[in-house]
């Protein structure tokens, strides 16, 4: 097939640090092409990839991140070629749903975020405006509060395992990876640190003024030689953490997606220890791949279930449910459905 794979603009493809929905694009556009497919990456010219990469912006304009008008530029790049490819796959944002309904190539577009509030607000109206315009989820749970939405297909996320080495020990400290908001909850994750008394590894970005906030009233105040923040960590630093953690603490309270960090956890063979929002329960399965609690408070009391998983069971666990081969299977069989669809309505 040829395909058209959007990417957000703002980060390069695979991301140098911070950058989940970029690390899924490089694996699915380089799958494509190792399967065999006409691939072109819609990204900044700083990428990296199998893939023919066709670019507005030579570097990502990652300070310019929340601005229209790049994003505009970009998303027109790949729309303004529509007509050479039997199907787009857009993973750059809902703006550019409204330009994929005024192409004839079939558009899907993934939905990376969540559905509920404003944005599911928006998504819907967008479904009215675009109604061709098929819609991809990265989990089932995502979609509870739009059920009726143009579902597509679903394609759970996956890992360039080969990336993620798994370290088979147990580690002496618990581990937070995440954005500095609310949500994300670094600050339950102290508190179970606290009620351990093991020592807590926290990194993430605190990029825009909330996170800023966030960490300066709920994180910071409680940094010492027990918690410490490391800040947005590299590749291969947060490999090392996580392969060196005790256990990852996953506390969020909000309907997450999907999760790319617990899955990043177990490839590396340490447990997770999950609040059951979101997707957590279709991506962890408990006592098995990890530990899932009702409530964060829970966490202290479960880190000796967490101890008793097998590291090598864990690995195992994402290989059987996330590779990368998987995750390009399910989007060729939602594209090849979109192109024949688009055929038979001709």
């Amino acid at each position: 097939m040829r395909i058209a794979i959007l990417s957000p603009a703002w980060f390069a493809v695979p991301p140098s640090g911070y950058g989940g929905i970029e690390w899924i694009v490089s694996l699915l556009a380089d799958g494509l092409v190792d399967a065999g497919h006409e691939v072109t990456l819609f990204a900044s010219g700083d990428s990296h990839t199998k893939a023919r990469l066709s670019c507005v912006f030579d570097q990502a304009p990652s300070e310019h991140i929340g601005r229209s008008l790049p994003e505009l530029h970009h998303a027109l790049d790949c729309f303004c070629q529509g007509d050479e490819f039997e199907v787009i796959n857009d993973h750059s944002g809902p703006l550019a749903i409204a330009l994929g309904g005024l192409v004839e190539t079939p558009v899907l577009h993934t939905v990376h975020g969540p559905l509920d509030g404003e944005p599911g607000v928006v998504y819907q109206g967008l479904g009215q405006l675009a109604p061709g315009v098929g819609l991809i989820s990265i989990s089932l749970n995502q979609r509870k509060p739009m059920p009726e939405l143009n579902w597509a297909g679903n394609c759970p996320n996956a890992l360039d395992l080969q990336l993620y080495p798994c370290h088979p020990h147990r580690g002496e400290f618990l581990l937070f990876l995440g954005r500095m908001s609310p949500d994300k909850g670094a600050h339950r994750a102290i508190w179970v640190a606290k009620e351990t008394g093991l020592p807590l590894k926290l990194a993430g970005k605190k990029q825009d003024l909330k996170e800023q906030h966030y960490f300066h009233e709920f994180v910071e105040p409680h940094l010492d030689d027990q918690i410490e923040y490391l800040g947005e960590v590299t590749h291969g630093e947060k490999v090392e953490l996580l392969q060196n953690a005790r256990s990852t603490l996953f506390p969020i309270e909000w309907e997450e997606p999907f999760g790319l960090v617990m899955i990043e956890s177990m490839a590396c063979g340490t447990p997770v220890i999950a609040t059951r929002h979101g997707a957590v329960p279709e991506v962890i399965e408990d006592g098995v791949s990890g530990i899932i609690v009702d409530d964060y408070r829970q966490m202290p009391a479960a880190l000796e279930r967490a101890d008793q998983l097998d590291p090598l069971e864990l690995r195992r666990y994402v290989e059987d449910r996330y590779a990368p081969e998987r995750m390009v299977e399910d989007y060729l069989r939602a594209y090849e459905e979109a192109a024949a669809r688009a055929s038979a309505s001709v």
